[in-house]
């Protein structure tokens, strides 16, 4: 018995020798590193609030700062208590190659909805245009943006191809210009059509005095010399004014006795 267990005393001190300071290393490590991945977090939160970032897209990345740090922590311990991280580096690589070829499409989006929600070209409450669709931005997700069309219909787009294509954002600027184009017979009197156009949209209370309205003919057509009308307007006053003018100038027209030329149809009677 003695023998035994002057053995495993030996074994005991061996093992204390041997790994008793790299198990409390590791500790130290693990103590030490977690205190600095809060704060790390703490101060990527601090920076993410003070850039107005989505709050979607700051617990998101705060997750992912997390889950990064941790592993590179886990893989400095076992490093420290000798166990080898060559191999397990590269099954970690070989891991996230396969898992992000798997996922190609959905991380394309996921980067998409990130840069969108960075740089900000868009934000919820504006009326876009965007991959042939229109509508009121309602929500910005981390891998789809939905908007609400006109009709009252949710659309859904993959962040990746909205970050990657053409982005019309009607609701970035106070004020939008509002075009027409009017055309009336080559019988007509030029100055006193312009007078008319002039008078319908000046005489709008939501027209702007500034930029002025502008009435110019733009194109003498087979059978009608066209008005190009610009009237700036602000941007909520701006399908009310549209709608608005086009009513207006046509009784305006017809009380003035300007002919607006349209497609007729003769009837030809043949006899016997």
């Amino acid at each position: 018995m003695d023998k035994n267990l002057d053995y495993w005393i030996d074994q005991a001190i061996v093992f204390g020798t041997t790994y008793g300071l790299k198990v409390i290393a590791a500790i130290a490590i693990w103590i030490v590193g977690s205190w600095v991945i809060k704060k790390i977090a703490r101060g990527a939160t601090k920076i993410m609030e003070n850039r107005d970032y989505e709050l979607s897209l700051q617990k998101f990345l705060i997750n992912l700062i997390n889950a990064l740090l941790k592993i590179l922590l886990v893989i400095t311990l076992l490093g420290t208590l000798g166990v080898p991280t060559t191999q397990f580096a590269a099954i970690i690589a070989a891991a996230g190659l396969a898992i992000g070829l798997a996922l190609q499409g959905s991380l394309g989006n996921f980067a998409g909805g990130i840069l969108l929600m960075i740089f900000k070209p868009i934000k919820i409450g504006d009326f876009i245009e965007a991959q042939g669709q229109s509508g009121t931005v309602k929500e910005i997700q981390i891998f789809t943006t939905k908007l609400n069309t006109t009709d009252n219909k949710e659309v859904i787009i993959p962040n990746g191809a909205l970050s990657n294509g053409n982005i019309v954002n009607y609701s970035v600027e106070d004020t939008r210009r509002v075009d027409f184009t009017f055309g009336v017979g080559y019988d007509s009197d030029i100055k006193k059509t312009k007078e008319v156009l002039f008078g319908v949209i000046n005489s709008h209370p939501l027209v702007l005095k500034d930029p002025a309205t502008a009435v110019n003919v733009s194109e003498l057509a087979d059978s009608s010399i066209n008005f190009f009308t610009r009237a700036w307007v602000k941007k909520e006053d701006y399908w009310t004014v549209k709608f608005d003018v086009i009513e207006q100038t046509k009784e305006a027209l017809d009380a003035a006795g300007i002919d607006i030329p349209y497609p007729h149809q003769v009837e030809i009677h043949k006899e016997g």
